[in-house]
């Protein structure tokens, strides 16, 4: 048997928020313990990039993508919009709005203009723009779309694509620390058939609780039963190797344990390398630079920005959104560059559909399918990818979408984190080739 006191020691040095156990802890916890974290002596896995990290950027309600990569080489997209329409690069200011910003040799098309700091990263070599990303018959609805990009599947069921990715990566065992998302909840992508992903809104509100489970502690089994990790702990009083009992209990710490909580908090308490402004993105961006500044053997973070729902009105509220996006994506990026690390970060920012190509009669836009998605860090290969869609072949008035968002996910997969595309999205799609060749 492992020392027992070497197990806990193990726990405490990687913040694993499992409550605390005596020396009578039952065995087959004991080897689930050192299962979670792994080989102490082994940094990584042999052919396992352990140092890449991917920040998934959701923009919830549905982002108006015509306004965002603009094209402004098609006089349809000023018939279908004379008023929200934004005008090429170097038009005068009309109404307070801005001409789109250049992006050079990108066959006519342009950034919204208050994506000055997505500008810059193109033009630093380290922006991706995917364009046309949608998938066939495509849902109109938030909530079914988002989960279709969630799971990967076209039926919006089952387990998430990154969830299957650890899935497939932890051979049974959950990875406590894996995946981090900022927010009330995990989102569905995040979850796995064993994986389960940590979350919080608000690193303050993350804490240990073994302390307090120590203290009460009569009993192993009942301590167990206290935090909620085996539901049913007395079936398992008398076996040390029960198959169901141990996948219960990895289940359930991999959903309860306030990992890392003391680490997270002593990091996100420094002073970031740059300055961040005050919106809600930026804070979580913020808050994750932070976690990879401090070395958290995090592989997966992921974040999201709300308010793309722009039916009315919505020129002046898209536009701060363009705003409050650009500055967060670019300050992370900044300190991720101050502090040495973006080379290991690639950022995926994504929507779950776009908006309509006709603008409505309240100077809004309403749900549509295709839309941009953006590779960023200097691992995406920059430049645009896919032929802008048509504005004239339409789908019931939307997008013919060009880009299979699974083909995205594939690039991700297999060139990034080296991981076996197919068998984690169930199918095969084509590899675009978003990744530069390392």
């Amino acid at each position: 048997m492992h020392d027992l006191a070497f197990t806990r020691r193990l726990f405490l040095q990687r913040g694993c928020a499992l409550a605390s156990l005596t020396a009578t802890v039952p065995y087959f916890i004991e080897q689930s313990a050192m299962g979670m974290l792994g080989n102490p002596l082994l940094s990584s896995n042999p052919g396992v990039p352990d140092e890449r990290i991917l920040v998934v950027v959701q923009l919830g309600g549905g982002n108006d993508g015509l306004n965002t990569v603009i094209p402004y080489g098609d006089a349809e997209y000023y018939r279908a919009r004379p008023q929200l329409g934004i005008r090429g690069p170097g038009a005068p200011v009309q109404n307070g709005q801005q001409s789109a910003l250049e992006l050079n040799q990108a066959r006519g098309v342009g950034l919204h203009p208050n994506l000055v700091g997505f500008r810059e990263l193109y033009d630093a070599g380290s922006l991706a723009i995917v364009q046309g990303v949608g998938y066939p018959n495509p849902n109109r609805s938030h909530f079914t779309s988002m989960d279709i990009w969630h799971t990967g599947r076209l039926d919006a069921k089952g387990s998430g694509w990154i969830g299957r990715y650890f899935d497939n990566a932890c051979n049974g065992t959950p990875i406590p620390e894996g995946a981090i998302a900022i927010g009330r909840a995990a989102p569905l992508a995040m979850e796995g058939e064993v994986q389960r992903p940590i979350s919080f809104e608000n690193p303050s509100m993350f804490r240990w609780m073994g302390e307090e489970l120590h203290a009460s502690m009569k009993d192993p089994y009942d301590a167990i039963n206290r935090a909620g990790v085996i539901g049913a702990a007395s079936s398992a009083a008398g076996s040390n190797s029960g198959k169901d009992t141990q996948k219960a209990f990895l289940m359930r710490t991999a959903l309860d344990a306030q990992l890392a909580s003391d680490r997270i908090r002593a990091a996100v308490a420094k002073q970031p390398l740059v300055q961040y402004p005050g919106h809600g993105l930026a804070r979580q961006l913020q808050t994750i630079g932070a976690m990879i500044r401090d070395n958290m053997p995090t592989r997966v973070y992921y974040a999201s920005m709300g308010g793309f729902d722009t039916h009315g009105g919505q020129a002046g509220a898209h536009g701060n959104l363009m705003r409050h996006l650009a500055e967060s994506v670019k300050a992370f990026q900044n300190d991720l560059i101050e502090q040495r690390n973006d080379a290991r970060v690639l950022t995926m920012v994504f929507s779950e559909f776009g908006r309509r190509v006709k603008q409505n009669g309240s100077g809004g836009t309403d749900h549509g399918t295709a839309a941009p998605t953006f590779l960023i860090g200097p691992a995406a290969k920059p430049g645009v990818f896919g032929a802008h869609p048509s504005l004239i072949d339409l789908d019931q008035g939307d997008l013919r979408y060009g880009i299979d968002f699974r083909s995205v996910y594939t690039s991700i997969l297999e060139d990034w984190m080296k991981a076996p595309a197919s068998k984690i999205l169930r199918g095969d799609f084509v590899n675009p080739g978003l990744i530069r060749k390392t």
